[in-house]
């Protein structure tokens, strides 16, 4: 009986722990948005595919610029925070995914969090992932190597996408946009 408690306990725990993928707001005009975590499935789901996949799907990254940092990418953890209410988002994350994949990224390494657009919640998530990363704008990229942040994207590439890459990874004087 003892053993039994301490596995629903261990389950019980466990699931209330376990991080809610793909949440989704729907508000009373209509607006339908994700927050929180959420993965590729989300993106591809509708009715963000209407707008993530086309992006996907026809953007060609730079295979010269990929094959020059992807190595080295391989060594960071990176956090994407977008709003998928947001443009800048809408045009930004496909192509940043697409490069991602390109780059044979291990997707383990990537987190994206959806932030909210509601006036109350607004550029935020459910569990409070953006907290004390000074999220102004979205889409927002933040590279991590051994736990610290190393640089970032913000809204949108200084150059094109491949080459704040590879300025990052290989730490060169970067300084993105709304630097704080």
């Amino acid at each position: 009986m003892k053993q039994l408690l301490a596995t629903l306990l261990l389950l019980f725990t466990f699931g209330a722990s376990a991080q809610e993928f793909n949440k989704e707001i729907k508000t009373e005009n209509g607006l339908q948005f994700l927050v929180g975590q959420i993965n590729l499935e989300g993106l591809r789901s509708q009715p963000y595919s209407n707008w993530f996949q086309d992006r996907y799907e026809n953007y060609l990254p730079d295979e010269t610029m990929v094959a020059l940092f992807k190595e080295k990418l391989a060594g960071y953890n990176i956090k994407l925070f977008l709003g998928t209410w947001c443009g800048d988002s809408k045009r930004e994350s496909p192509k940043f995914i697409k490069i991602l994949e390109a780059a044979d990224f291990p997707m383990e390494q990537l987190e994206i969090i959806a932030l909210d657009y509601r006036k109350e919640h607004y550029k935020t998530s459910p569990t409070g992932e953006e907290k004390g990363l000074n999220i102004i704008k979205v889409p927002t990229i933040i590279f991590f190597k051994d736990g610290k942040e190393i640089n970032r994207i913000v809204e949108s590439p200084l150059e094109t996408l491949e080459e704040d890459i590879a300025q990052i990874v290989f730490q060169k004087d970067y300084v993105p946009n709304y630097a704080y």
